[in-house]
């Protein structure tokens, strides 16, 4: 009977954890690849994990003992049941179609929710509220054993859960697939669940849990709920800031939100493991030096290499985590109380996302909640000296420090920002800048979206037109365009990533520029909103934004029967080191040739810190049979920034320009190992430089 339990428990926790990265990575590109959609889903499970706990002590502690069992029951079949329906649906249990894909994303958070809620909700939902009933199980048919042997086991298959995801599951299976294994393991689990259920019913009432306690110590009082409440909800939100903070600077990409998650669930196992493992100034200490180094590596994150920048990131992540955690361990309540500190604890993980993805976007311009968390730890690190006093006096303590030094960290870090605009939507936070060029002197003002520049124009009026940054003449765009037959003759050019704009400055009487992008806010600045950037406005060509995520809005005018026809495509959404992977893949450039003209050139940007996309575009170059080549700038002193971009084509004589073939890299004897890119599989580690 123990091994029942056993494999039951271990399911639950492995498939708990292991459907977060599953479903993220597909429904991120329905959301335009963005980083927010990955703290969105968090919020959404960890609500269902408050959920799924609450039910739980519910039916443990209200209902009688043949309700709950078929109340259970019931609810198991059904989902298996949903499961089974939704199969000959979508192309797994828990993918949605493409009937599901939102036709507005400016503020797609209640999307997410619902298309998490359909796919996997249920599922989940059973899933959380696995590991309190299999214990009370557990201890009612075995009343004189420990169930501390099932908790381990538990943490065991969360972790395993997550690692298994990037290390086997993801490089090996296709989306369909994985979704396909995941179902069926929940079919298992739900059998096993189902049978241990039925056997408890015939089992004596729920007796007293055996586990490794503090004495009886009375009811806990409200400000030690408090305390429970604040201490698991700085451990969430330090989780989901510093999540945002690596997504924003590196990529998004599921073993980067796997690996703060994974540190997360770690902290937990090691504070919960015994009193020796968890040492206070220790940990004080290397929360002392983990702050220094990721301010250390805010401040220079061009010039860090990747794996410093995680490295930091993920150190001072562990150690804020074990404070936290740590001091839960030390309140903890005698065994009476722990199903009230276990709910408490859920609840605060659902009170960090809740700040996270929802208040912090409307209150914040910036991402200012990672020195909100940093303030909360910093004022659970200071009441390690006051361990003998009150718990009282403690809460009062760590929410006035806490106060104190978040209103200081804010205030310096708005201070720090510079911007002359500054503002955060669901896709981040654009910023405008003033700047003097250092070769030239010449006053300018940029758009930035984190250290991506997102365009820079001149302010002096002569000099308002100039094609700037990554768009300069001998640029791979610049070429493509000026070099391109129809140039001057009703050219159409497609645009996805606006940014400020600047592409537009090569527009001719007659030509039409369409320009895709997702951020509303990118779209206000290029149209001239605040008066900072006017290559929209200046441009000689028919302008015609389109707001949204580019795929989706071609495939919809594709639908429409309106095929572009684009001389030039250009793809310029890869210079962030958070690129879009759905819009590099095969199926992506099926859609992207459908829209161009015989004879047209797509010129992609591929210019970027931590990330060579060139053997990408190199094998879907090889299975289209277009023709390829490489254009590299090195940057100036008069607004021109060093870039690398590549040009295909139908048409090789297109490419065969002299012009262009002057600026060409010679790639002759280039053969790159990195597997042609799908919807259903890519893998960026192929590709970190």
């Amino acid at each position: 009977m123990f091994i029942a339990f056993a494999v039951s428990i271990f399911l639950s926790a492995f498939l708990l954890f292991q459907i977060q990265p599953m479903i993220g990575k597909f429904i991120l590109p329905w959301f335009g690849g963005a980083p927010a959609v990955w703290s969105t889903a968090m919020l959404f499970f960890q609500a269902l994990l408050t959920g799924g706990y609450a039910y739980a002590y519910w039916l443990i502690g209200r209902a009688k003992t043949s309700l709950q069992i078929l109340i259970h029951i019931a609810l198991i079949l059904f989902s298996i049941a949903v499961l089974i329906r939704l199969s000959f649906a979508w192309s797994s249990p828990i993918t949605p179609d493409a009937s599901w894909k939102p036709n507005e994303v400016a503020s797609p958070i209640f999307d997410i929710f619902k298309l998490l809620a359909v796919s996997v909700g249920l599922p989940y939902f059973i899933l959380a509220a696995n590991g309190p009933l299999m214990q009370a199980w557990f201890s009612r048919i075995f009343p004189n054993k420990s169930y501390a042997r099932l908790y381990s086991l538990s943490n065991l298959g969360s972790l395993l859960g997550l690692l298994a995801y990037p290390a086997l599951i993801e490089p090996q299976l296709t989306l369909r697939a994985q979704g396909w294994m995941w179902s069926i393991g929940f079919a298992l689990f739900g059998l096993f669940a189902v049978w241990i259920a039925w056997r408890s019913r015939l089992a004596s009432p729920l007796s007293t849990v055996k586990v490794d306690s503090v004495p009886s110590s009375g009811r806990p009082s409200s400000a030690l709920f408090a305390l429970w409440i604040a201490l698991s909800a700085t451990a969430s939100l330090f989780l989901l800031s510093v999540t945002n903070q690596i997504s924003q600077e590196v990529a998004v990409i599921p073993f980067l939100w796997i690996l703060p998650l994974t540190i997360y669930l770690l902290s937990f196992i090691l504070a919960f493991s015994g009193e020796r493992v968890y040492n206070r100034k220790a940990y004080a200490a290397l929360f002392v030096i983990s702050t220094a180094l990721t301010l250390l590596v805010m401040f220079r994150a061009t010039s860090i290499h990747i794996y410093w920048q995680v490295g930091a990131y993920c150190l001072l992540l562990f150690a804020a985590c074990m404070l936290c955690h740590g001091e839960l361990y030390l309140i903890r309540p005698d065994a009476e109380h722990l199903t009230s500190f276990y709910l408490m604890v859920s609840i605060g993980g659902a009170f960090g996302g809740l700040f996270v993805s929802l208040i912090a976007p409307v209150i914040f311009n910036g991402y200012w909640e990672f020195f909100v968390g940093l303030a909360m730890t910093i004022a659970i690190a200071l009441t390690v000296i006051r361990r003998n006093s009150e718990t009282a006096a403690r809460v009062r303590f760590v929410f006035t420090v806490f106060a104190l030094v978040a209103i200081l960290l804010v205030v310096l870090s708005g201070a720090y920002s510079g911007a002359l605009f500054s503002k955060r939507n669901f896709y981040g936070v654009i910023r405008v800048r003033g700047i003097a060029l250092a070769g030239s002197n010449e006053p300018a003002l940029v758009m930035s979206h984190g250290i991506t520049v997102h365009g820079l124009q001149f302010t002096n009026p002569a000099l308002r037109d100039t094609p700037t940054t990554y768009y300069v003449r001998e640029g791979g765009a610049g070429l493509a365009i000026l070099n391109h037959p129809k140039y001057g003759k009703k050219m159409r050019v497609g645009l996805l990533g606006l940014g400020a704009g600047t592409l537009a400055a090569y527009g001719q009487p007659g030509d039409e520029y369409r320009l895709y992008e997702i951020n509303p806010v990118v779209v206000d600045l290029a149209e001239g909103q605040g008066g900072y950037f006017s290559f929209l406005r200046d441009s000689k060509a028919e302008i015609m934004p389109v707001v949204g995520d580019a795929r989706i809005s071609l495939e919809r005018e594709l639908a429409e029967g309106n095929a572009q026809e684009f001389d030039v495509l250009v793809l310029d959404t890869f210079s962030s080191d958070s690129i879009p992977v759905h819009l590099v893949t095969k199926e992506a450039f099926a859609l992207y040739l459908e829209h161009l003209a015989p004879d047209g050139i797509i010129a992609a940007h591929i210019t970027n810190l931590h990330l060579d996309l060139q053997p990408v575009f190199w094998q879907l170059a090889k299975y289209y049979g277009l023709a390829m080549v490489r254009v590299n700038y090195s940057g100036d002193s008069d607004g021109g920034y060093a870039s690398h971009w590549i040009l295909l084509a139908r048409n090789s004589a297109l490419l065969d320009n002299p012009t262009i073939q002057n600026h060409a890299v010679d790639l002759s004897g280039y053969s790159p190992n990195v597997q042609l890119w799908t919807d259903d599989y890519s893998n960026l580690f192929q590709i970190l430089k």
